[in-house]
């Protein structure tokens, strides 16, 4: 059993951030406070924090099979099923992603379903699929 992750993440508006997380990507909402709410992330936990003022650091990019890959960014690898029906979704709902949905490595070892796309304060999500989850960490 894969041990779940703790990420914590800072907000300016909770509400909206609050209603994304629970409302668009179907996170179920665990304890929280009037400056933090917890989420299960697809089984991991993730935390929004109430800050009032931060300074976001410049976009950086790495490129990734063509595609310029936000750094950092954070996110899971879904079932191929609920990625296909995940990005159907998003798209239906006018996401702006920072990479649409598509294979990244086609034919490769590693190939992969990808999407990037940010939240309301511009934290960059990934969410990925293998047809072969054998192909998660191979060479």
């Amino acid at each position: 059993m894969v041990q779940p992750f703790h990420l914590a993440i800072p907000v300016q508006d909770l509400a909206k951030c609050r209603s994304f997380y629970r409302d668009i990507l179907e996170c179920e909402e665990g304890r929280s406070s009037d400056h933090w709410v917890d989420f299960n992330f697809f089984g991991h936990q993730l935390v929004i924090h109430q800050k009032d003022a931060f300074s976001p650091t410049e976009a950086i990019t790495n490129p990734v099979d063509g595609h310029d890959v936000p750094v950092p960014h954070f996110g899971v690898v879904l079932s191929w099923e609920d990625w296909t029906r995940l990005s159907k979704k998003l798209e239906n709902i006018g996401t702006k992603f920072v990479i649409e949905p598509t294979i990244r490595f086609k034919g490769e070892v590693g190939e992969q379903a990808t999407m990037f796309f940010n939240d309301p304060e511009n934290n960059s999500l990934e969410f990925k699929a293998f047809k072969d989850i054998s192909q998660l960490f191979a060479k």
